[in-house]
């Protein structure tokens, strides 16, 4: 690895220390809730969505989220591209505990991409699904997660707005309010 890489992924582990911070901090997540990822390896080093997978950026963001998402006892799920359908890799005790229904698929670096692949890697029994409802997202390069999260998402606003030099999105979810002019919706 050059070193011009080297120090861009030193930066932006520290910056991705500072989202996750700010993030569990509003997101507000309980345990056994699902954490939806998705993640442009390409947008996060300057390249077209698809185009440049890097599994160096996958290995420096996955792991400490992971670290985060396992003291916090959530599920997470890490979103593949459009190439396998935007199907997610899941640990199987998510898919027992919401009743999943598992597709086969395999994530490539092209087909899935580097996110996907180091998650199959570092998840302890992985399995993909092809839809999911998340109550929480972290969107990284406009992947566009938004199909994954239950209804209603909530933008959360934190200081940063890029990684690398991908955009990102971050939301939570609440539950739908019904009704009409006479409803009451706190306690």
């Amino acid at each position: 690895m050059d070193k011009n890489l080297a120090d861009k992924l030193k930066e932006m582990a520290n910056v991705w220390d500072d989202v996750l911070n700010a993030f569990f901090l509003k997101a507000n997540l309980k345990r056994g809730q699902i954490l939806v990822l998705g993640c442009s390896t390409s947008e996060v080093i300057g390249q077209r969505i698809g185009q440049g997978s890097s599994l160096e950026v996958a290995e420096v963001l996955l792991p400490p989220l992971l670290e985060r998402v396992h003291k916090q006892g959530i599920f997470l799920a890490v979103q593949g591209c459009e190439h396998i359908n935007r199907a997610l890799v899941v640990e199987e005790a998510c898919v027992d505990h919401y009743g999943l229904d598992v597709v086969t698929v395999l994530p490539a670096l092209h087909a899935g991409g580097a996110m996907t692949m180091q998650a199959w890697k570092k998840f302890s029994s992985p399995l993909m699904v092809e839809r999911i409802q998340g109550h929480a997202g972290i969107d990284i390069g406009d992947t566009f997660i938004g199909m994954h999260l239950r209804p209603v998402a909530i933008p959360i606003r934190i200081h940063v707005k890029e990684l690398g030099e991908a955009h990102l999105t971050l939301a939570h979810t609440r539950p739908r309010l019904i009704g009409g002019p006479r409803a009451v919706y706190t306690l």
